[in-house]
């Protein structure tokens, strides 16, 4: 399987690269496509659908292709894989819940190859990342591979699109269905964060939204105990900063943290609104703000990925939170170009609203401030 990247900033740029792309013979019939709310996505999704390229799509908060950050921009991974290889299916919240369509991907999936895998993005469903895991593996058994990530859209927070050819939503669910006896797939979800501080319980939540932490409003305890200093009196309740820099690790016995960005805070009941479920009683610290230890931490996990389960790769596709390019600032781009010189591949990725994958110990689930690595190789 032969990859190769592209960019640009117009449908017109997108073009142009992509008809330099196959001047050689290339001739792909995948296009990972993670591009910017504000490109024109329609008339980009048309280039590659006149050449009978499949099309798995996210609007981004930021995109990446092999060691280079873009803004505005749209980003295009081109893969040659058989089409027998691989299956896109999409699903839209409406009558159908989140959970059953996830469940109805998963049985689509194990009816389809008989070992599939999952590479997933989502639109507007914060709420729900854990059903989609849970409706996935209830429909597919739970030891199937997922790993994916919630589309973003700039940082506006109004709706993240995942979408292909003739189909698009912020309610959407696109699953890249993937017959892991013929491409085999490996990777990992990451973070690298520090624990801070004694352990605290979240003594009343609902689902993503935390009302008290050690029966003290949530957004007065977050403020005092790291003592950072916000006025929500102008009205502005996007606490993204306090998410990206101290996100909660929540534990669990056995297994490494999961981690939970505050996107949001209420003011006037004081809680915080999460990108991903906090279940009351859960036990949380907070986490230090990163430094190049944690840049290590990945590289160093995606090694063990390399060394122990995949030795090369013919693709490397990358989900990393928002909250991490706002926290590592300049440092994101030694993170990204780091992940891609271990296994020398072509590279695309994007700035997620969160992320899905399978830590070291853990499970496929759910993750927020965290980077997952996902290596593809032809066998």
């Amino acid at each position: 399987m032969k990859a190769k990247t592209i960019k640009g900033h117009s449908v017109e740029e997108i073009n142009n690269a992509f008809r330099q792309s196959i001047k050689d013979g290339f001739a792909p019939t995948l296009a990972i496509v993670f591009l910017s709310i504000k490109q024109d996505r329609d008339a980009i999704c048309e280039i590659f659908e006149k050449n009978n390229i499949s099309i798995f799509g996210a609007t981004t908060s930021g995109e990446f292709i092999d060691g280079d950050i873009e803004e505005g921009s749209a980003t295009v991974m081109l893969l040659d894989i058989n089409p027998n290889f691989f299956k896109l299916k999409f699903f839209e919240t409406g009558a159908q819940t989140t959970f059953e369509n996830a469940k109805q991907l998963g049985v689509e999936g194990k009816n389809t190859f008989q070992n599939p895998a999952f590479i997933i993005v989502s639109g507007w469903l914060s709420n729900d990342g854990e059903l989609i895991i849970d409706g996935i593996t209830e429909g597919c058994g739970k030891e199937v591979t997922i790993f994916g990530g919630m589309a973003g859209d700039d940082m506006l927070l109004e709706g993240p699109i995942a979408f292909t050819y003739g189909k698009s939503s912020d309610q959407g669910l696109l699953g890249l269905i993937i017959d892991e006896d013929k491409v085999e797939i490996n990777g990992i979800a990451t973070c690298g964060w520090k624990a801070i501080g004694t352990t605290k319980t979240i003594t009343k939540s609902d689902k993503n939204v935390i009302y008290t932490i050690d029966d003290k409003p949530a957004l007065d305890m977050i403020i005092k105990y790291l003592g950072v200093d916000y006025d929500f009196s102008t009205g502005n309740e996007i606490v993204t900063q306090i998410g990206a820099y101290y996100p909660l690790q929540m534990e669990r016995e056995g297994v490494a943290p999961v981690m939970r960005t505050a996107m949001l805070a209420n003011r006037e009941d004081r809680s915080l609104i999460c990108a991903g479920t906090v279940p009351q009683g859960s036990k949380v610290k907070f986490s230090l703000p990163p430094d190049f230890d944690a840049i290590e931490h990945v590289i160093e996990e995606c090694k063990e990925v390399k060394n122990e389960r995949q030795n090369q790769a013919d693709a490397l596709i990358m989900f990393s939170c928002i909250s991490r390019h706002l926290s590592f600032g300049i440092l994101m781009t030694e993170e990204i170009e780091q992940v891609k010189q271990v296994w020398d591949a072509p590279m695309v990725g994007f700035f997620t609203y969160g992320e899905f994958g399978k830590s070291k110990t853990g499970k496929h689930e759910f993750h927020n401030n965290t980077c997952c690595i996902v290596a593809l190789k032809e066998k």
